[in-house]
């Protein structure tokens, strides 16, 4: 009874990540340990909701959208400091986000590279410059519109959403290596 409410199988990317893109980077690299080559540990997705501060409705809405992006009920992060410029005080509300991993990190990463960023009108490729020197990739998308679950008559208004990829590479061309073996479009360079 319990194996039927498993998930199906594994990921694709997962799949194919253990079957082609570790062997290739232990090859490129030349690492002398398994546990050395790089692999994706976690996905976080992140919505900052400025306009919740005068709008809360505009954070339930937020939060479903999320919530329906990656299957994952996301959190509240609240203010650490008092803004008067911006009306805000400590703790208030200022953002949604979502970590994650295992397999929910897997699907939701193939959805990215295979269906979402091909729905970007003009998309030319992802930067490839914006990692963070420690193996982070970070991707800013203009609104969740680009998601397949995402309804245009159901939303009240476009958000955008920041997308970082956590990897245990050491270097940022190590994580580029591992996210190009997994489909990651990164732009020509011109």
């Amino acid at each position: 009874m319990a194996a039927a409410t498993a998930p199906s199988a594994a990921p694709m990317l997962k799949q194919r990540y253990d079957a082609t893109v570790r062997e290739e980077l232990r090859k490129q690299f030349s690492y002398a340990n398994v546990m050395q080559i790089p692999r994706v540990e976690k996905i976080v997705v992140n919505i900052g909701m400025g306009e919740a501060i005068g709008n809360s409705k505009a954070m339930d809405a937020a939060a479903n959208d999320l919530a329906t992006i990656t299957g994952q009920r996301p959190i509240v992060t609240r203010s650490k400091k008092a803004i008067s410029n911006f009306r805000l005080r400590v703790g208030m509300p200022i953002g949604l986000k979502v970590t994650l991993r295992g397999p929910r990190m897997w699907h939701f990463l193939e959805k990215l590279v295979n269906v979402a960023l091909p729905r970007i009108r003009d998309f030319q490729g992802v930067p490839d410059r914006s990692f963070d020197g420690r193996g982070s990739f970070s991707l800013g998308l203009k609104e969740q519109l680009v998601f397949p679950e995402i309804e245009y008559d159901k939303i009240d208004r476009l958000r955008g959403l920041e997308v970082t990829i956590v990897t245990t590479a050491k270097t940022d061309e190590e994580a580029r290596a591992l996210l190009r073996g997994l489909g990651m479009p990164f732009r020509r360079a011109s």
